[in-house]
Order: structure tokens, then sequence, then C-alpha cells
């Protein structure tokens, strides 16, 4: 069972959505293990360096067709969680070019 937090928030951007997700895992997650995963995943870009202000900002994500997620960092409130930020244009993303990708993976892992 999976066991989801969430929040919903309304502000004035361009047309990018943006989502702050919270993820337990079964066992303890380093945030090296994490970036190196997100990083290797088609379609996604890794944005992730608060000190030098690089993360996702919906601004920047708009008409663009990749995802980008940062601001990774350990949740101090639950074991094994992490906390990360996500933009990504929901036109050019949106769900019918998702749901094409996901089948499409569905069918070269033979998972259909």
């Amino acid at each position: 069972r999976m066991r989801i937090t969430a929040t919903t928030v309304r502000v004035p951007v361009y047309r990018s959505h943006a989502e702050s997700v919270n993820v337990e895992f079964e066992d303890k997650v380093t945030l090296e293990a994490a970036r190196a995963a997100i990083a290797a995943f088609p379609g996604i870009i890794l944005r992730d360096n608060p000190a030098e202000q690089e993360y996702p900002m919906p601004l920047f994500t708009s008409n663009k067709y990749d995802v980008e997620i940062g601001r990774l960092r350990y949740d101090e409130s639950q074991e094994n969680t992490l906390n990360f930020w996500i933009c990504g244009d929901q036109i050019r993303k949106g769900a019918a070019l998702n749901a094409l990708q996901i089948a499409e993976y569905m069918i070269a892992h033979d998972l259909v």
C-alpha cells in the first residue's frame, strides 16, 4: 500500500505545474543514490544545487517536455523518507504524453 500526503497550492504561474513530493522507502536511501537514479531516468533533469540557487522553477520548465526534479533532502520527521520538488509543463508533459510514455515503457518491458 502506498500512503500519500498531498498539499495543493494554486499560484499564478505561466504554464507549469509544481509539486512538493514526500516519498517513504522500505530502506534508507542516500541522497547520492537518489540523485543518481533521477539523473539516469529519461525525460527527467536533475537540477539540485540550492547553494547556487539552481533548482526547478515553473518559469524555466515552460515549453519543455522534460520534467525537472531538485531540492532533494531527507525528511527529518520520518525514517527512510525523502522530499523533493518537481516542475513540469502541464501542456507539453501533460496527461496525454505521460500516458503514451508509460504505455511505451510497459510494452518495451513486457508488462502488458
